[in-house]
């Protein structure tokens, strides 16, 4: 058996990306303090391995046992032996500055007031690349420090100068990429069509079907 689930990927999911400051927030999500639509999309996808894994019986009791393992704390002590068991420190957990650290590090304001119109993923992934935090070769040493914290979401209202996202980079050179490429991801204008739904439909053996939340 094997299920799908159609997902908007029309801008980015959550606020971190890439390496070291995405396992932060996943840590983050672990203790029931990730973003609303990384947790939507991420109880969605756990519910429907524990159906799948007959863990339960329908998605409404799967959805109340995950809440109750963020809340309680079991999903965070998980992921400390998981770390423990791959040979490594299970006390990022309790302390993510223990992660690698970018050396710089810069605010990325809006270009003008108005509405955010779109953040393009590519253009995201392509400024993670400049800054050295993937790679365009296997040869590519990864920089897992760098990246972008991007706070604001597709709908929301700026205004000129306030801080939409954050730059971690190597060096003054790599926040002058960061910025360059936040400049050609982050569209702000004087409206702003609605986002696509974050999990819009379920795809298995019996067909595709608007996805009920």
């Amino acid at each position: 058996p094997v299920v799908a689930l159609l997902t908007a990927m029309d801008r980015p999911l959550g606020r971190a990306g890439v390496n070291a400051l995405e396992t932060e927030e996943a840590i983050q999500a672990l203790r029931g303090e990730g973003p609303a639509d990384l947790m939507e999309v991420t109880y969605a996808l756990a519910a429907e391995m524990m159906m799948l894994g007959a863990m339960a019986p329908d998605r409404a009791a799967a959805l109340e046992r995950l809440r109750d393992a963020i809340a309680s704390g079991a999903a965070a002590e998980k992921f400390k032996e998981i770390i423990e068991a791959q040979g490594g420190n299970p006390a990022v957990v309790d302390d993510p500055a223990l992660l690698p650290q970018a050396e710089a590090i810069e605010l990325y304001r809006a270009t003008r007031r108005g509405f955010i119109a779109q953040i393009e993923p590519r253009a995201v992934g392509r400024g993670i690349i400049a800054l050295g935090g993937g790679r365009t070769t296997m040869e590519d040493v990864v920089d897992p420090g760098v990246g972008f914290v991007i706070t604001a979401k597709p709908g929301d209202w700026v205004d000129a100068g306030e801080p939409i996202a954050s730059v971690f980079a190597r060096d003054e050179a790599g926040l002058r990429a960061g910025a360059s490429a936040l400049r050609d991801a982050i569209r702000i204008g004087d409206e702003a069509e609605p986002p696509l739904p974050l999990v819009s439909h379920r795809v298995t053996m019996h067909g595709v079907e608007a996805y009920a939340t």
